[in-house]
C-alpha cells in the first residue's frame, strides 16, 4: 500500500511565508527558507510552495527564492503561482522544482495541460483547483479565489486528469484557514472520480482531521500552512499519531 504523504505549503507574497482565513486576512508566518529546512528536517514528505500574488500581479514566480529553497531541501519540492507557459515550467524544473502546480492558466486554456504533459512527463504537472460550494455545488475560483467559475469542481478534474495531470491538489475555500477539518465528502468524491493522487487542503486544525483526510475523503496526501508554522502540530509527532492510527506513512 503506498504511504500517506504529509504536506507542508509555503503560502509566497513579498517573498514571505504568509497565512489567512478563507484566502482573505493575510498574516506574516516567517520566512519561507528556514521554514522550507525546518520542514525537510523533521520528517516531511513533500513541500508546496505557492505565489499566491503572482497570477493577480500578472507577473511570474520568484525564481531566486524557488532556487535557495530547492538547494536548502533534499523532498519533493513542488511550485504553483504565475505559471502560464512551457518556458515557465521548464524555467522552474531548471531551477530546483522537482513538479508545478498550475490553477488558473489550465482552465483558461485547457490544452495547457496536454502540452506540459507531452513535454515534461504527468509526473510533473499538478492541476491546483480553488473551489467553494455554491448554492451546495462545487465551483472552480481562479486567481487566488477571486474570481468565480460555473465549472464544477468534479467534472475539471476528470478532464484535467484525463488532459495528462499527474495529480490534483483540491483546496477548499470554505474550510482554508478555518481548522474545521478538510472537505472530506468532497475528497470522497474526487477520490471516486479520478485515478490519480488527490491532495488535501484547507481546514487542518489538529491532528484528527488529518486522519479524517486519509480514512473518509480517501486522500492520497494532506497539506497544511498554518498549524505547522506556527508549531501548532509537529510533523514528527503528526505522523506517529497516524501511524499508531494504522495509516501507511513514512516515519
Amino acid at each position: 500500500m503506498l504511504t500517506k504523504r504529509i504536506i507542508p505549503c509555503l503560502d509566497i507574497k513579498n517573498g514571505r511565508t504568509v497565512k489567512g482565513v478563507n484566502f482573505l486576512n493575510l498574516r506574516d508566518a516567517g520566512d519561507p527558507i528556514e521554514l522550507a529546512k525546518k520542514y525537510a528536517e523533521t520528517g516531511a514528505d513533500e513541500l508546496i510552495f505557492l505565489d499566491i500574488s503572482a497570477t493577480e500581479e500578472r507577473r511570474k514566480t520568484l525564481i531566486p527564492l524557488v532556487r535557495e529553497i530547492a538547494k536548502t531541501i533534499n523532498i519533493p519540492f513542488t511550485v504553483g503561482g504565475g505559471i502560464s507557459t512551457i518556458e515557465d515550467v521548464r524555467l522552474l524544473l531548471q531551477n530546483g522544482a522537482d513538479k508545478v502546480a498550475v490553477n488558473s492558466s489550465l482552465v483558461k486554456n485547457p490544452d495547457l495541460i496536454n502540452e506540459l504533459a507531452a513535454t515534461f512527463g504527468n509526473q510533473c504537472i499538478v492541476a491546483a483547483i480553488d473551489a467553494k460550494q455554491i448554492n451546495g455545488i462545487w465551483k472552480v475560483h481562479l486567481v487566488g479565489g477571486k474570481v468565480p467559475t460555473g465549472i464544477n469542481l468534479f467534472d475539471w478534474a476528470k478532464e484535467a486528469e484525463q488532459r495528462g495531470a499527474g495529480e490534483i491538489l483540491f483546496t477548499s475555500m470554505d474550510h482554508d484557514g478555518a481548522k474545521i477539518g478538510f472537505a472530506n465528502e468532497a475528497l470522497f468524491q474526487l477520490s471516486k472520480k479520478v485515478n490519480i493522487p488527490v491532495i488535501a487542503s484547507g481546514g487542518a486544525g489538529k491532528m484528527s482531521h488529518f486522519e479524517d483526510a486519509f480514512i473518509l475523503g480517501k486522500a492520497d496526501a494532506a497539506l497544511a500552512a498554518s498549524v505547522f508554522h506556527f508549531n501548532e502540530i509537529k510533523i514528527t509527532e503528526l505522523k506517529s499519531y497516524l501511524k499508531n492510527k494504522s495509516i501507511p506513512i513514512r516515519i
